[in-house]
């Protein structure tokens, strides 16, 4: 009687079909593996002598036999054993339901890309990655409410973008490591080593040719397997729950939750544009110019990185996978049931201020009315003073003290007008973060609030 069946037969065989595809990659790999490593030329490092093509040989049985228990499982899904338990999802579902920690995760994730560039880079160890997040992505799909948001038609793409974004920058830090080392050992660039010259036609436009065939079948194919996500006419009385932006647009919907509009969707939108028209003029550094390094380019690489990231890829998904029902946070096992409520009871820094304890007992709260000298406009500055204080102090006095510390290498080289330009820009990238983490660990709301002139940051 169960109405949402974690198990269905339809899909058992879908399952069974996705770990069939998972055995023909693991076979070719083994056969591959088998090739490359040796019969005992490279055993694993805690299998002892055993050749890696045996682990995935394994592995590949495994997958086998679990694609054919999903083929035949079907006459009784209610009872197939293959699937999460609660034990594994409850803990899961903790973690992405908890923005701060989700965050703090997605900027550790980012860290160590960076920190272990070395050896994620590695063909077995991205394979094995890439199999691990393949087979848990299976084990999740045979949960109800998982498949209910994952198989939407219009996430589907966005599942694809982060496996695509993934072997992207795989191939960026593997040419990057590998220049890297090549240019430790006074060895020839990639790019120099491997610089056969091909003429645009015929060989370019052909390549171009096959690609725009296949990608045109592989578009018409997914048109006719996914349905077009065509919900009814849109109606002012009844609007969807969650009202959410396409995917591209997911970032900026979320900013605009810690966000005034006019900051969240005109400001920081501009100051992103700008940057990024700013940054040639901004940077100095000749180094990695024509050819891929992260050594010679390691901060700028690692600013643009954790603008991407943890900034924007994360809030993606954040917004695609996590955001439910009156725009709550899900856990990603977890049911999006409109019926839930968060209690959520956000002040403003001066709130904080006045009201504690201390000026509380001294000043009697909050300013309101025209208590400051007899002026409202007096007294809504005192109000907000704090706040406004800690703004020009942090666009104000941070970038001459990070000039004088941290950045003074990048304030020589770079000059009083780029260096105050590029610090600018990366504290307002900092803004973000710091505003998301006040807003969930302190249920702060606005650092300025001051609604009487429509201006709040």
């Amino acid at each position: 009687m169960n109405p949402h069946p974690d198990l269905t037969s339809g899909v058992l065989h879908g399952l069974g079909w996705y770990y069939l595809i998972l055995f023909v990659m693991n076979l070719l790999w083994t056969v591959r593996s088998f090739k490359v490593d040796g019969e005992f030329k490279k055993s694993t490092p805690i299998l002892g002598g055993m050749p890696v093509a045996t682990v995935w040989a394994v592995l590949t049985s495994i997958l086998l036999m679990l694609s054919a228990a999903h083929f035949t499982g079907g006459s009784s899904p209610e009872k197939f054993m293959i699937r999460l338990p609660e034990w594994f999802k409850n803990p899961v579902d903790a973690y992405f339901a908890n923005p701060v920690i989700y965050f703090a995760g997605s900027v550790g994730l980012y860290w160590a890309m960076i920190r272990f560039r070395e050896w994620w880079v590695q063909d077995t160890v991205a394979y094995t990655m890439l199999q691990l997040s393949l087979i848990f992505m299976g084990l999740s799909l045979s949960d109800y409410d998982f498949r209910q948001i994952v198989g939407k038609p219009d996430n589907v793409p966005i599942v694809a973008m982060l496996f695509i974004v993934s072997f992207l920058t795989w191939i960026y830090f593997k040419r990057a490591v590998d220049n890297d080392n090549r240019i430790a050992q006074g060895r020839p660039l990639f790019e120099q080593e491997n610089n056969e010259k091909v003429l645009v036609w015929p060989d370019l436009v052909y390549i171009e040719l096959i690609c725009m065939v296949v990608l045109t079948a592989v578009l018409v194919f997914w048109g006719i397997a996914l349905e077009a996500p065509l919900e009814e006419p849109a109606s002012s009385v009844k609007t969807p729950n969650p009202s959410k932006a396409p995917w591209y647009f997911l970032g900026l919907q979320e900013m605009l939750v810690y966000f005034d509009p006019w900051l969240a969707g005109v400001v920081l939108p501009g100051i992103i544009l700008g940057g990024l028209i700013a940054v040639p003029y901004i940077d100095f550094n000749k180094g990695g110019n024509g050819y891929y390094s992260f050594k010679e380019r390691s901060f700028a690489i690692s600013t643009f990185l954790f603008g991407f990231f943890p900034l924007w890829i994360a809030l993606i998904v954040l917004g695609t996978f996590l955001r439910g029902p009156n725009w709550n946070f899900y856990g990603i096992y977890e049911l999006w049931d409109v019926h839930k409520v968060v209690a959520a009871n956000n002040v403003n820094l001066s709130e904080f201020f006045w009201n504690s304890p201390l000026f509380s007992w001294m000043y009697g709260g909050l300013p309101k009315g025209d208590s400051f000298m007899g002026s409202p406009t007096l007294t809504l500055l005192l109000r907000e003073s704090p706040g406004i204080l800690l703004t020009l102090g942090y666009f104000a006095l941070l970038p001459p003290l990070l000039g004088l510390t941290v950045l003074r290498k990048y304030f020589v080289k770079m000059g009083i007008l780029r260096f105050l330009v590029f610090s600018n820009l990366a504290l307002w990238m900092a803004v973000l973060p710091i505003k998301m983490l006040l807003r969930w660990a302190f249920s702060l709301k606005y650092i300025v609030g001051i609604p009487e002139w429509f201006f709040n940051i």
